[in-house]
């Protein structure tokens, strides 16, 4: 199973798998850290539940460098997600949740770091000015 422990201290092999450098991952990793908190905040803390929060079946990507360093290898390399699981010891079905949960909390932190595109050449000016 691949996780950021196997990988942190070879830095081209994560510079291969995710296009960052480790003071890079580092780096976004904070923001990234910070998006997911808010994340649980807003879906699984604040809202309503049956249970409290952190009951249940144990995630296998508890931990949130294996996290970050899950969307990164999936957006730089783009494998299907059976190869996605398999590379991070998850099914397919895990794969493709982690996938879409992961995408806009990835999103977010590039946001806190001003990285995002600006889409649009009118706001683009606008930010530049």
């Amino acid at each position: 199973m691949l996780n950021y422990a196997q990988v942190q201290n070879k830095p081209r092999v994560l510079q291969s798998l995710t296009g960052l450098s480790v003071d890079e991952f580092e780096q976004l990793f904070v923001s990234f850290e910070r998006a997911w908190g808010d994340y649980l905040e807003q879906h699984h803390i604040q809202a309503p539940r049956a249970r409290r929060y952190g009951r249940g079946r144990k995630p296998q990507l508890q931990d949130n460098w294996d996290k970050l360093l899950f969307i990164l290898v999936y957006f730089r390399l783009y494998p299907t997600q059976e190869v996605q699981g398999f590379l991070f010891g998850i099914g397919q079905p895990q794969a493709h949740e982690w996938v879409h949960k992961l995408t806009p909390i990835l999103n977010t932190a590039l946001g806190y770091e001003k990285q995002l595109p600006e889409r649009s050449p009118w706001r683009l000016e606008r930010f530049r000015a």
